[in-house]
């Protein structure tokens, strides 16, 4: 930004760029990453008196209530017994949601596929540390390092693939476990395998064509049969597609305080985000992991062992087999351990809490980060549980949105401003250089650059790869303001090339020097009219 110190008054690019700042400073101030938990005090002792089933619906009818969300499930489960497993509100396609509405879980199908792989561990078929190509030789990348990836490596995120070398969700969709493995033969590596943890979906793509090409069976199948038939989980599947989800995924996306219905775009899921299921399945499913791999019937899946091995992230990071280990709520060093998953219209969360045998599960129908709903109702559910009175928090974007709007209004107010003064700032310009009045407009060309470099800045924050459209579904609000930022900058650039272009035509210019402008050597618009001067005596 600039400012013209003999006037005291700051331009119009300064007062976008202002506007420009304060956008990015909602972007990272207010974003989920930067919103901290508020501090918990110790539970009492009986830390688990508040958790009943008339508390569970008294606060999630609440938090519908207050925040306008359209429908959830929810599950909790105390040791070995379902607390509560409910649905509340409605689906996209305007059914009710009950306990056993089935709901896309997207990530948290990660720590499904985690197990299935434990279970041929377990058998003798897979070893942790051999490559992944030793077992599927199909599995090949552009870069050489990808024949060292091992099976732990995939499950623990440290492949050394990530979204910067390969735009997963930026590209093509896969249709087959087969053709989402075959698809990366292009790819590189963000990093040697084993030194850095990067999220990215085809690490568990891989994992799951692994199992389907170790058993023998289709992926699906042998997490029908393995994993949710032995836990009871009888409504629970894996899918391949967002398509094959009930209502194709559709669901809801937060803008300006009101929730807004939107279809899914066809997103490849298999492995990676492709479980459905149900309240009444998270609930054993949840019993299973708190209980070392027992579900609530007594039938075993896996060894308490692989089940802490799954929840035990390598020295010095936080990601382990498909779940996070989350920081403690408590001050007392109590663990969380938890996995969100998130498609553009769902967002779902998990969590265990290993001490108090406590498990919760939440799936609502807004998506990301617009509708960061399941976090806070998880956090309410935790306090209910931890013996406190649950607390409800609203989406971050409930206030920040509201901030974007102001902004928005702020730029498009500013563009206009800046348009109308054009041939003003084409006057004021006149017999200055053309560098210096190219240099001030610099400005508003960052500022154009501000909506098209988009999902880059949203994938920054959010380590993933996106577009443009994708970020309409994240957070419509900064879309809608990044637009209007960048519009007004071209308009007044816009407006600025006219005037002068103007001036030019009309032949008043100064060698290298800025035109004149429209009348710009006389207040009045006209041009200034010629003295000559001839002299004394002159015409007499």
């Amino acid at each position: 930004m600039w400012i013209r110190t003999n006037t005291r008054r700051r331009s119009v690019p300064g007062r976008l760029g202002a506007a420009l700042g304060l956008t990015a400073a909602v972007l990272v101030g207010l974003s989920p990453a930067a919103l901290a938990r508020p501090a918990a005090g110790p539970a009492d002792a009986d830390t688990t008196a508040a958790l009943t089933p008339a508390a569970v619906d008294r606060f999630m009818n609440d938090y519908l209530d207050r925040t306008g969300l359209p429908g959830a499930v929810v599950a909790v489960t105390r040791g070995n017994e379902v607390v509560h497993t409910a649905g509340y509100g409605h689906t996209a396609g305007g059914r009710t949601m009950t306990g056993r509405t089935p709901v896309p879980v997207a990530s948290l199908s990660k720590s499904m596929t985690a197990l299935a792989v434990m279970q041929l561990v377990e058998e003798g078929r897979i070893d942790l540390d051999r490559p992944v190509r030793s077992y599927l030789p199909e599995f090949t990348m552009a870069d050489e390092r990808a024949a060292r990836i091992t099976v732990r490596q995939l499950l623990d995120q440290t492949s050394g693939m990530a979204d910067s070398a390969f735009p997963d969700l930026a590209l093509p969709q896969a249709h087959t476990l087969k053709g989402a493995v075959s698809r990366m033969r292009g790819a590189s590596l963000a990093a040697e395998p084993g030194t850095r943890w990067s999220y990215h979906n085809p690490n568990y793509f891989v994992a799951a064509r692994l199992v389907e090409v170790v058993s023998g069976e289709p992926f699906a199948d042998r997490l029908r049969t393995r994993v949710f038939t032995p836990l009871g989980m009888t409504d629970s599947r894996s899918v391949d597609s967002t398509t094959d989800m009930p209502e194709d995924a559709r669901g809801y996306v937060r803008a300006y305080g009101r929730v807004v219905e939107r279809a899914h775009p066809r997103w490849f899921t298999a492995g990676g985000h492709g479980v459905v299921t149900t309240a009444d399945d998270l609930a054993d499913w949840l019993i299973a992991q708190n209980n070392g791999g027992v579900g609530a019937d007594g039938r075993r899946v896996v060894s308490a062992r692989s089940v802490d091995l799954m929840h035990t992230p390598p020295k010095g990071e936080i990601y382990a087999m498909g779940w996070l280990l989350a920081e403690p709520t408590d001050g007392e060093g109590a663990r969380e351990i938890q996995h969100t998953g998130q498609l553009l219209t769902q967002n779902a969360i998990q969590i265990l809490l290993p001490e108090r045998k406590i498990g919760i599960a939440v799936v609502s129908n807004t998506g990301m980060v617009s509708g960061d709903d399941s976090v806070g109702i998880s956090d309410g559910l935790r306090d209910l549980a931890e013996g406190r009175s649950p607390e409800i928090r609203e989406p971050f974007t409930m206030t920040a949105d509201h901030i974007l709007a102001a902004l928005t209004l702020l730029a498009l107010g500013l563009g206009t401003l800046g348009a109308v003064r054009a041939s003003g700032w084409v006057r004021r310009a006149a017999g200055r250089p053309l560098w210096r009045a190219g240099l001030r407009t610099l400005p508003y060309a960052a500022l154009v650059a501000f909506f098209p470099l988009l999902p880059e800045l949203v994938g920054l924050l959010m380590r993933r790869a996106g577009t443009l459209d994708q970020v309409l579904y994240v957070w419509p609000a900064l879309y809608v303001c990044a637009a209007a930022v960048s519009l007004a900058s071209v308009v007044v650039i816009a407006a600025r090339g006219v005037h002068a272009i103007r001036a030019a035509v009309r032949g008043r210019r100064a060698p290298g020097s800025w035109p004149s402008g429209d009348g710009a050597d006389s207040p009045g618009g006209s041009p200034a009219p010629v003295v000559v001067d001839r002299g004394v005596g002159a015409g007499q």
